[in-house]
C-alpha cells in the first residue's frame, strides 16, 4: 500500500470507531470497521467488530458471507485454529456454494490437523471448479480419490 492509501485506510478507520461508538448495535458499521481493520493488519481489533457484526440484525446477505470469511480467516491468522473452523463451518453451511468459504475452511482444517478433511474440500472444489481440460479430464478421479486418499488396491 502506499502511504496514501495507508493514511486513507487510517482516517476511514478513525471515523468509522466514531460511528462505532455512536452505533454500537448497527451491523454494518460493525462489519465496515471490521474489514477497515483487517486491511490495515489489525485483526485482533477487527474480531470484536466482526462478532458484533454477525450478532446484529440487518447486515445484508452479501456482507455476512464477507464478515463470516473475514472473521473465521482472522481466527487463523491469530492462531485461533478451532474458532476459525467454527466459524468457517458456518459459513460454509449458510453457503455451501462459496468456494472462498470452502478455501478458507480448508485452510483452517489443515491447521487443527484435520489433513484428510482439508483435501477433501480442496479436491472436491478443484473438480468442480477448475475449467483447465486437464483437471477436467481427470475430474471423475479427483472427486473419487478426494474421499480417501489413503485408499489402494
Amino acid at each position: 500500500m502506499s502511504p496514501t492509501e495507508d493514511d486513507q485506510l487510517e482516517a476511514t478507520r478513525r471515523e468509522l470507531l466514531a460511528l462505532a461508538a455512536r452505533h454500537p448495535d448497527d451491523a454494518l458499521v460493525n462489519y465496515r470497521a471490521a474489514c477497515v481493520h483487517d486491511r490495515l493488519g489489525l485483526e485482533a481489533e477487527a474480531v470484536p467488530f466482526y462478532e458484533r457484526c454477525l450478532s446484529a440484525p440487518g447486515l445484508p446477505d452479501d456482507d455476512r458471507r464477507g464478515a463470516l470469511l473475514g472473521l473465521g480467516s482472522t481466527y487463523r491468522v491469530l492462531g485461533r485454529h478451532a474458532r476459525a473452523v467454527e466459524t468457517l463451518r458456518r459459513g460454509v453451511s449458510a453457503y455451501p456454494d462459496d468456494g472462498a468459504l470452502r478455501t478458507f475452511l480448508a485452510m483452517a482444517l489443515y491447521n487443527t490437523g484435520a489433513h484428510h478433511e482439508a483435501m477433501n474440500i480442496l479436491l472436491n472444489l478443484l473438480a468442480t471448479t477448475s475449467h483447465d481440460p486437464s483437471v477436467q479430464q481427470y475430474r471423475r478421479a479427483i472427486t473419487l480419490y478426494a474421499g480417501d486418499l489413503d485408499t489402494t488396491v
